[in-house]
């Protein structure tokens, strides 16, 4: 798979959120923005994920988390995530990242923009995935280096396996 320089991607991005924040009202509307669009590349990696991962399937949330942070982050975005914070039941997690890679030491958010979730498409594309594999997720960051933290950390957590739905194609 061809890869994209991570210094290319963070300035692509970094002019699509400065557009919208020109096209936009408000910050918020942007957060929702940003996260509507991961989420809708989160639920198209997912094929290509299987189909060039070798990885079988998995068996539950658990193991589900640790295979998008070990593998799926390091085939799409060059980084490898470190899953922990399980809650008792096992359904919530943080996926901690080592850089963000949307940022680089490019981005510097101005204090007017306190509110604004820069890097809400990894939220959007981590619910779409796991969206498509049946899990009902909220995913957001808990952690962001551009807002002072000294980690990037998000937080995952389910809230409902999605029944399987099959279509008849005979009755179309």
């Amino acid at each position: 798979m061809e890869k994209l320089s991570g210094e290319l991607l963070s300035m692509t991005y970094g002019s699509l959120v400065t557009q919208l924040l020109k096209d936009l009202d408000h910050v918020q509307v942007v957060n929702e923005q940003l996260e509507k669009m991961g989420f809708n590349i989160g639920i198209r990696l997912v094929d290509e994920f299987l189909a060039k991962a070798g990885v079988g399937a998995c068996q539950d949330f658990r193991e589900t988390c640790e295979v998008i942070a070990r593998v799926g982050l390091k085939m799409f975005l060059g980084i490898s995530g470190e899953v922990g914070g399980w809650n008792s039941e096992m359904s919530a997690c943080s996926i901690s990242l080592p850089e963000n890679p949307l940022c680089h030491d490019f981005v510097e958010l101005p204090p007017a923009l306190g509110d604004l979730c820069y890097s809400n498409l990894l939220c959007g594309v981590v619910r779409g995935a796991l969206e498509e594999l049946h899990m009902k997720v909220n995913v957001f960051f808990l952690k962001d280096t551009l807002k002072g933290d000294d980690a990037t950390e998000i937080r995952v957590e389910l809230k409902q396996i999605l029944a399987e739905t099959f279509v008849d194609d005979e009755d179309n």
